[in-house]
């Protein structure tokens, strides 16, 4: 298994040299179906909150470059095939620092606590912020609930009207002269 602090201590100063903000540095299964795994990295730009593609391919070439250059030196970063996949974070985003759950309070979020947490595993309702390391939500069934930090899992916003009317697209230009096509009958 690949040394996520390591990744991160690789990619995190590519992606600032490119004036972004890592959001998460992530090993996963292969999508290609060739049982090899994905290093996931997703970024945004701290002006937009998203990148757009030709943003995600520069991050791309500057992390899988800075990589080869440490593992020539022989030091092996992921053992075995592995592909790469940079990307935004999107609109229904995973909350990963403190200042996503500072930044997104007051939409609906879904956390789910590690495994040795002691209490409610799982909460979904309105994220009301973050005070020190305690992350707090209004969930639907217990109220109000206050829980460390690093004691969370995995988070990340929920899809809704109101995250979507919050959430701007970075380019609209030429969304006026899409047209639809009728059907023939």
């Amino acid at each position: 298994m690949a040394d996520l602090d390591r990744l991160t201590e690789v990619i995190e100063p590519e992606a600032k040299a490119l004036g972004f903000e890592l959001v998460r540095v992530k090993m996963m299964p292969s999508e290609a179906g060739d049982g090899g795994e994905a290093l996931q990295i997703m970024a945004e730009d701290p002006a937009t909150g998203q990148l757009v593609i030709e943003q995600c391919a520069a991050l791309s070439r500057r992390v899988s470059e800075r990589i080869d250059v440490i593992e020539e030196a022989g030091e092996v970063l992921i053992e075995g095939a592995y592909h790469l996949e940079v990307s935004s974070p999107g609109i229904d985003r995973p909350l990963t620092r403190a200042k996503d759950f500072a930044d997104w309070a007051g939409h609906e979020a879904k956390v789910s606590m590690a495994k040795g947490y002691d209490g409610q595993r799982s909460l979904r309702g309105e994220l009301k912020g973050i005070d020190g390391e305690m992350v707090t939500i209004d969930d639907r069934k217990a109220g109000e609930v206050s829980v460390p930090r690093d004691q969370i899992h995995s988070a990340k916003l929920v899809l809704t009207d109101e995250l979507i009317a919050a959430t701007q697209p970075l380019d609209t230009s030429g969304a006026e002269d899409i047209e639809e096509e009728k059907a023939d009958d």
